[in-house]
């Protein structure tokens, strides 16, 4: 495995970093083992929110570093790096406003006597994290983990390795101490033989359905607790009743927002035969007009794939769509330019057998879907291995509240996008992974729920 940082947008290396040796990473195991042992985490919790709340601080004064390495090393549009990293500092201020509400003590009445339940820390973590979001994915994971009292070993994705080192620095500059948040740049093996260790209690993952699947294996197999955080096709629908200029709108965003490599962007667009033809008229010339360019500069709404690899990925895919019977609309190939650009595309007429009804597209390709009525959207919706987010567009908020209690999947949002914000719990279900992250419920993943009874 090579860790280094290459410009998608030109296909130019930047820098190579040497894996940590074993030496090292047994250093840093037992550093932060030693931390959970200590006061730091042991101890009172207003010493951990301190540096939260510094942490957002500095996250907001250096945006312009952080948001410029993530453009420069995996293609993020410079205005779309700088949203990111404003909800980053949001995620680490709620968490120093909330999580000493959230972890006090909760009581239970019973028969046995007066009874509660404590929340404690359960020792060193293990973040494998991904490259599409180098920020969020790390300050989701390692702000409540701080709060708790949990030290974070990270291993972040081969080709955001800068971005990394950034996000350690800044911990360490916001007063976490040695231990409480480090980088490590190691091989699968490595992930493997840490996740075996006695002094890593917990595996938080985000990535793809073959790495949560790994990881979940090993993680059961050492009894450690894990979540992960895996693909997504989700669904957006849009109903004969809803507000189609909006509908459309958000759609394209939904779709191209990150060159459309989230596991929460809107993949399968499925819409009301009534105005399957108007939206798809709008929503086509709008995609077909995102301005494609270097994501440095503040007029691109398109930037590159992530690589080389990532980009040879998604063209087979459409390839393969199409030779099973699948239309392509326009677009879905390579863009004539340097870097790893790819043309937004449309795919209509994919049927049950075509492999691609069942994938997940990491990158600017739309699937359609046309259906008759609100039974068809939730067959369709339900019809897939995935379960993450989902959109309804609609003006009648009751119709779409029924089908959102009726689709299979972690998260629905009403005349939005699928969106990830401090205070609401994050996560899907099937292979969209188990757990959450995120609000009240995601603090308390890995937490010791400990019971006290004083009997009566």
């Amino acid at each position: 495995m090579i860790y280094r940082s290459l410009n998608p947008a030109t296909g130019e290396l930047v820098k190579e970093y040497a894996l940590h040796a074993p030496a090292e990473v047994e250093q840093a195991v037992a550093t932060a083992h030693r931390l959970f042992l200590s006061s730091w985490s042991q101890g009172p919790i207003e010493p951990r929110l301190a540096v939260l709340s510094k942490l957002a601080e500095l996250i907001d004064e250096r945006a312009g570093v952080l948001a410029k390495a993530m453009s420069i090393e995996m293609g993020k549009p410079i205005a779309q790096a700088r949203s990111e990293l404003k909800l980053c500092a949001t995620i680490s201020r709620y968490y120093a406003e909330n999580a000493n509400d959230f972890l006090k003590p909760t009581p239970y009445a019973s028969t046995a006597g007066e009874a509660w339940v404590e929340y404690h820390p359960i020792g060193c973590l293990l973040a494998i994290e991904p490259w599409n979001f180098p920020i969020y994915q790390l300050v989701r994971v390692i702000a409540p983990a701080i709060a708790v009292g949990n030290p974070v070993l990270f291993k972040h994705s081969e080709i955001v390795p800068h971005c990394a080192e950034l996000f350690e620095a800044i911990a360490h500059d916001a007063g976490a101490p040695e231990g409480a948040c480090t980088n490590l740049y190691i091989s699968i093996d490595q992930v493997a033989e840490l996740i075996g260790d006695d002094r890593i209690q917990g595996v938080a993952l985000t990535g793809s359905e073959r790495a949560g699947s790994a990881v979940a294996a090993r993680a059961s197999e050492k009894l450690k607790k894990a979540t992960l955080e895996l693909g997504g096709a989700d669904v957006f629908v849009v109903l004969d009743d809803c507000d189609l200029a909006k509908a459309v709108k958000v759609g394209v965003g939904a779709r191209l927002y990150n060159a459309g490599q989230m596991c929460t962007a809107a993949k399968r667009f499925v819409l009301h035969e009534k105005i399957a033809d108007d939206f798809l008229d709008a929503f086509s010339k709008q995609l077909q007009s995102a301005k494609m360019g270097d994501p440095l500069d503040e007029t691109t709404t398109l930037g590159p794939l992530s690589s080389k690899g990532a980009l040879d990925r998604l063209s087979q895919q459409v390839d393969a769509a199409v030779a099973k019977g699948a239309t392509l609309a326009f677009g879905g190939k390579p863009a004539n330019r340097p870097g790893y650009f790819f043309e937004p595309a449309i795919l209509t007429g994919i049927e049950r057998d075509n492999p691609a009804f069942y994938e997940e597209f990491f990158g600017p390709v739309a699937q359609v879907y046309v259906v008759a009525n609100d039974d068809e959207v939730v067959a369709l919706a339900n019809d897939s291995h995935f379960g993450l987010g989902g959109s309804i567009f609609s003006s009648d908020i009751e119709r779409a509240k029924a089908l959102a209690s009726r689709i299979e999947t972690g998260m629905v949002f009403i005349n939005s996008a699928t969106d990830s914000l401090p205070e609401l719990p994050f996560g899907g279900i099937k292979r969209s992974g188990f757990g959450r992250e995120l609000g009240d419920v995601g603090i308390l993943e890995f937490v010791n729920r400990k019971l006290v009874v004083v009997s009566a």
